[in-house]
């Protein structure tokens, strides 16, 4: 085997996690982060944890809001009166 071509091994390097857990294990990196672990990932706890980190769920929870709100609008014309509408609120609230 070639020489000096390897990473450093790091027999305790520390995995910490969000919910505050530190684990040592071994790694090439001296110290990990991770958002989940063994004592916090829903499928060890038998808990539901939604980790929504880029607001993907409240964004998903808004458009299915507006569609439903949109549904019972018949005809084209009203349509796009409550898109344009819904629109200019949009802007005024940035």
């Amino acid at each position: 085997m070639k020489q000096a071509i390897h990473p450093t091994y790091y027999p305790a390097a520390k995995v910490k996690c969000a919910c505050g857990n530190v684990i040592t294990v071994g790694s090439t990196m001296e110290e990990l982060h991770t958002e989940l672990c063994s004592a916090c990932h829903p499928f060890y706890t038998g808990k539901q944890k939604l980790v929504d980190t880029a607001r993907r769920v409240e964004k998903f929870k808004a458009k299915a809001e507006a569609k439903t709100a949109l549904k019972g609008v018949r005809g084209k014309a009203v349509k796009r009166a409550a898109k344009a509408a819904k629109a200019v609120a949009k802007k005024v609230k940035k």
